[in-house]
């Protein structure tokens, strides 16, 4: 068990863990060299494995996007959102520690979703996301979304097989969130700012928050969402529309 998330090898799908980046300070150190080893092992075959899943979208032409956030930003609200305007059919891979809840909601939308409980653990990673993937309806969607577990820190480690990671940040988690979690938000093809409709009760500057991001992600689109008014989702359409067709170019 991780002593610093409670991720376990006892969840319901089996994986393994690391937190950081390995650097060459923890590779010097004679007392870590050989959790260095295993780490890089866990890490290099979950990339093979995340490869596979990607081949598996690109031979099948659909384009698939890894949305991370904290627990409550908004994701499958945004999903729900989307289901009623995007022009491309999709489906949906859920992951959350317990319950089906997310999945039912994205079904009631008519839309396919496959959920994926992780028991005890903070993040998906590619070999969870296989067990999906016989389930996966490729003859009849365009894009794939994988909605990860809601956390800023672990999912960002983990390759799950996308092409394109959406991350997510509400309102009322301040603007210092973008900040605190860099690793994260680095890997941003876009970030999206939800739950703008409470921008006036929480002091959240988003002037700061845009700043930060392009600090750490130098042109990084970023949109303001308001789920409610539905201000701000045409603008995450267009950006999903434009990798749709930046990666079936890359097909070619």
């Amino acid at each position: 068990m991780c002593a610093n998330c409670g991720c376990s090898t006892e969840a319901k799908h089996e994986h393994n863990h690391t937190h950081e980046t390995i650097n060459e300070d923890i590779k010097n150190n004679p007392q870590l060299s050989h959790k260095v080893t295993v780490i890089e092992k866990i890490l290099s075959k979950n990339n093979q494995m995340a490869d596979e899943i990607r081949e598996e979208f690109n031979k099948n032409k659909i384009t698939c996007f890894n949305m991370m956030s904290s627990p409550g930003s908004g994701k499958t609200t945004t999903l729900e959102n989307l289901a009623e305007k995007l022009p491309y059919k999709f489906g949906v891979i859920e992951g959350d520690l317990e319950t089906s809840r997310d999945a039912e909601r994205i079904r009631n939308k008519g839309i396919w979703s496959f959920q994926l409980q992780t028991g005890r653990a903070c993040h998906l990673d590619a070999g969870m996301v296989k067990h999906a993937m016989p389930y996966f309806p490729f003859n009849e969607v365009e894009i794939a979304f994988i909605e990860n577990v809601g956390n800023l820190v672990c999912p960002a480690s983990y390759d799950v097989g996308a092409h394109y990671n959406m991350v997510f940040v509400s309102v009322p988690e301040g603007d210092d969130k973008i900040e605190k979690y860099p690793v994260m938000f680095r890997k941003a093809d876009i970030v999206i700012i939800t739950k703008a409709d409470m921008i006036e009760y929480f002091d959240f500057d988003i002037n700061r928050a845009k700043a930060q991001a392009n600090k750490l992600k130098p042109g990084v689109p970023i949109v303001l969402l308001n789920n409610k008014t539905g201000e701000g989702l045409d603008e995450i359409i267009a950006w999903i529309d434009e990798k749709r067709k930046e990666h079936l170019n890359k097909l070619k």
